[in-house]
């Protein structure tokens, strides 16, 4: 195989790792208690070093190391406006909760304060504008 043959298949496999069609299930929705939850954390942004951490351990195999989410695992891509719209709230729920229709865990057994590091790491992967 040549340099270019392999670059170009490598490439091809990094851009099927992404998610960027990445669409939200409707019917799984935070209530409007869970939705207008603040994080409280919002005012130490240096929090979100120990997000990036969690996240390494616990959700970078199925949203990839930078967030941009897996088409074949089809998890969410933290990058598109469609997730950073979403409430802090939202967010917390959605990782304390999970979804079983499209096989997100729940980690609600990580302390409350280490989901909500990873609600203020995940509003660092926004794309930029």
């Amino acid at each position: 195989m040549t340099f270019w043959a392999g670059l170009v298949c490598l490439a091809s496999v990094v851009a099927a790792a992404q998610n960027p069609g990445y669409q939200p299930d409707t019917s799984w929705r935070a209530s409007e208690v869970a939705t207008a939850r603040q994080n409280p954390l919002a005012s130490r942004p240096e929090a979100a070093a120990g997000g990036r951490k969690l996240f390494a351990k616990n959700c970078a195999e199925c949203h990839g190391k930078n967030g941009s989410g897996m088409e074949k695992k089809h998890s969410a891509n933290f990058h598109l406006p469609v997730v950073q719209e979403q409430s802090d709230g939202t967010l917390f729920w959605k990782i304390t909760n999970g979804n079983a229709n499209r096989g997100m865990p729940s980690f609600s057994k990580l302390p409350e304060l280490q989901r909500w590091q990873l609600v203020l790491y995940i509003r660092q992967l926004r794309e930029p504008e």
